[in-house]
């Protein structure tokens, strides 16, 4: 047996009986690609450093911990009405506690024309096919150990849709909530999102924490943008000072598509994010701007990697970071600008502040063009 399959943490992964009790096991296709995941992960284990993508991030602490898989008592377990408040979002509402969907604490009456958000339990049973694209996705990649965790064992998410042409006034809050549980737990959201032709709408993906606890928990995203379709995403990132949290976002943009993007790494032990956006469409606008402030031994992991497939689009990307005590921020920017997307425009800019002599900040500037009339 390999060296991977002796930890801790490989372990503790579920068998594949286990998938049998998560939302849509009866689906043959989605059987299958959790299988498929979960085999991939316990035959290689977690990455290590030798692993590009996880050059500046070691996991050998997390490989040694065991985890227990999913929440029992979510639908149960108290939370402060006051964690749920964000000061100017006051439009429809989706929590989950522990990886689990709480209808007792979420907003979802009244909701506007054009505007569908359901918990990803709740469309499965509805309208599974609908899906498949999405979720019987297979991670290739030697890095990819937590978007296979994911795709494995997430039984819950997000499944929103915005119908062509709709403005929604209102910022959705999304609130993924980790709360006390005996012993630590390990959750896992699929999260889908998507905007039709000419739709616009402003989201707030928000972590935070109901209490102290050192869980693990996986969030992947994919985000679609159709033509002309127009999207303001914030994401608050405060988690519990113990947590572990690992994400992946993926942004497609259709023509003339604009996102622009917002993010704050406050909370977490361990936190990654690897974050995603491919121009795909002619004439396609990507803007992110972000920020983390680091202290005690925090580690916080970035990984930013934008693609212009199609002519004429343009992002401007702006990071700061700021370190203190002991902890460590990692940012990775790389731009590719593919052959024929002639007259791309792009910027990266990534400034950093170190405020003791113990902490330290990694950036990886990487830009590879292979079109003409670019400016990068």
């Amino acid at each position: 047996m390999s060296e991977p399959a002796r930890t801790p943490f490989v372990a503790s992964l579920p068998e594949a009986a286990a998938l049998a009790r998560l939302p849509g096991s009866e689906i043959a296709w989605l059987e299958a690609a959790r299988r498929e995941n979960l085999d991939a992960v316990a035959a290689a284990g977690l990455p290590d450093t030798r692993v590009e993508a996880w050059k500046y991030t070691a996991l050998r602490a997390l490989a040694q911990r065991s985890f227990a898989h999913g929440d029992a008592q979510a639908a149960t377990r108290a939370v402060d009405a006051a964690a749920l408040v964000l000061p100017g979002v006051d439009g429809p509402r989706l929590v989950f506690v522990n990886g689990a969907f709480r209808a007792d604490l979420s907003a979802l009456e009244r909701l506007p024309a054009g505007l569908s958000l359901r918990p990803l339990s709740q469309a499965l049973r509805e309208d599974a096919e609908g899906l498949r694209f999405a979720l019987s996705h297979r991670y290739r990649e030697a890095g990819d150990a937590f978007a296979r965790l994911n795709a494995a064992l997430a039984g819950d998410g997000v499944v929103l849709r915005v119908a062509a042409n709709t403005q929604v006034a209102a910022p959705v809050h999304l609130l993924f909530l980790g709360a006390p549980a005996e012993g630590d737990l390990a959750w896992h959201l699929r999260n889908i999102v998507e905007l039709e032709e000419g739709a616009e709408l402003a989201l707030v993906e928000h972590h935070a924490a109901a209490g102290a606890q050192k869980h693990l928990a996986t969030v992947v995203g994919d985000v679609v943008l159709r033509d002309g379709a127009k999207l303001d995403y914030a994401i608050v990132q405060d988690a519990a000072e113990d947590a572990t949290l690992i994400r992946r976002s993926q942004l497609r943009l259709g023509s003339r598509a604009q996102a622009s993007l917002h993010v704050q790494e406050l909370g977490g032990a361990l936190v990654r994010h690897d974050l995603r956006a491919e121009l795909a469409g002619d004439e396609a606008r990507f803007v992110s701007n972000g920020v983390f402030a680091l202290h005690g031994r925090q580690h916080v992991d970035t990984q930013l990697a934008l693609r212009h497939a199609a002519l004429n689009t343009a992002s401007e990307s702006t990071w700061r970071g700021v370190a203190d005590q002991r902890s460590r921020g990692v940012f990775r920017g790389a731009i590719v600008v593919a052959e024929g997307a002639d007259g791309s425009d792009a910027s990266l800019s990534s400034k950093n502040l170190l405020l003791s002599a113990l902490a330290e900040i990694d950036t990886k500037p990487e830009l590879e063009i292979y079109a003409d009339e670019v400016k990068a």
